[in-house]
């Protein structure tokens, strides 16, 4: 154990659902970490997991759980519209945030949580764990090696035939969930591509959405567990393309229904100046085929990459433990990362209402910008 490991932690958890038990399963093979309380509302589910990971604080309402105290972490794994009270609650109660993806439903409420961080002089971070997958860091060693040269555009793509999450769930109330495949599945192709091409400024974007089958009740199904019965207000589809700082390019595409092949499939393609990258994700891989480009003419090569697999949720949970344990990172740590991917997932949605291209370049303000290249 590391002199940092011997610094012992004390985690909670607030949702019971299958990211909040990643979140559980990592807080127990981690070493320096006790799992001590967790919340959520399913009395049997929460009974089960008590046991399971052998925790004896249990709550059904995330206040009881931070009013208790006696806690140095917690995970926020909850539906979007939950996680600005949440994480703001816990913060202010000087408990550090991993907070499940997306931040928040928009930019405005993502801002109050990095406030709420930085007035704590917390740790905030959101659990992108597509960025650690072993394919994508394969993709990423490529890059820094110089392999592929500068990337110049992307294209990144999830796409679903039939997953609409619950048809008459928070998920496809707009209120709720903040949006539809775009939030939900973009956020991800979003970082892990920006982390790919190294971190480009995103300048401006131009978004369109569909509503074609979700609200006919195709391309999905229902969970009584999480019925709200709400209408579909929701996109099922969604493509945007982003213009980014130096004239590189981004695509997105996102879909939770759509006619297509069956299963769900993700994966990105890179272009570089000396090279390129391809990976296709089908149903849930955990390692994806991955092609590495090279070369020109009679010199050009195809690399088929096995890459090793990633560790996912427990990668992000031991990132997260390593800055909390090292106080002189909490300053950068402060959820300014996942708000920029907020800004930009908003553009996208004030693009896709307006049917013009929005600037980000400007300031704070979004622009929208017409046909002929005007301010609206």
């Amino acid at each position: 154990m590391t002199s940092q490991e011997a610094i012992r932690l004390r985690a909670g958890v607030i949702g019971l659902g299958w990211a909040g038990q990643q979140h559980m399963q990592a807080f127990a093979d981690l070493p320096g970490v006790d799992l001590v309380a967790i919340a959520g509302m399913e009395d049997e589910v929460r009974a089960e997991l008590a046991e399971t990971y052998r925790v004896e604080r249990t709550y059904r309402d995330w206040k009881d759980l931070v009013a208790a105290g006696g806690l140095d972490v917690v995970s926020v794994a909850v539906p979007t519209f939950l996680h600005a009270p949440i994480t703001i609650g816990a913060l202010d109660a000087g408990i550090h945030v991993l907070c499940e993806k997306p931040i928040a439903r928009d930019g405005a409420e993502a801002e109050g949580m990095v406030a709420a961080a930085r007035q704590a002089g917390r740790v905030l971070e959101v659990a992108f764990n597509h960025r650690r997958r072993g394919d994508i860091e394969a993709i990423r060693a490529a890059v820094d090696a110089g392999t592929i040269g500068t990337p110049y555009h992307a294209r990144a793509t999830w796409l679903r035939r039939a997953g609409i999450p619950a048809l008459g769930s928070w998920f496809t109330n707009k209120e709720m969930a903040g949006g539809g495949p775009l939030i939900d599945l973009g956020v991800h192709l979003l970082d892990y591509a920006l982390h790919l091409m190294g971190e480009p400024q995103v300048v401006a974007v131009s978004a369109v959405t569909h509503a074609a089958l979700g609200p006919r009740g195709l391309g999905g199904g229902s969970d009584a567990k999480q019925q709200v019965r709400s209408a579909y207000e929701v996109e099922d589809f969604a493509t945007v393309l982003l213009r980014l700082d130096g004239g590189g390019s981004l695509v997105l595409e996102t879909s939770w229904a759509a006619h297509r092949s069956s299963g769900d499939e993700f994966g990105i393609t890179l272009y570089g100046t000396d090279g390129g990258a391809e990976l296709s994700v089908v149903d849930y891989a955990p390692v994806g085929e991955l092609t590495i480009f090279t070369g020109y003419g009679t010199e050009a090569m195809d690399d088929a990459i096995v890459a090793a697999e990633g560790r996912g949720h427990t990668a992000v949970v031991e990132r997260f433990l390593e800055h909390v344990r090292d106080e002189s990172s909490w300053a950068e740590q402060d959820g300014s990362l996942a708000l920029g991917r907020a800004r930009i997932i908003d553009a996208c949605y004030a693009s896709a209402a307006a049917g013009a291209e929005v600037r980000l370049d400007a300031g704070p303000a979004l622009i929208l910008i017409d046909t002929e290249g005007a301010a609206l």
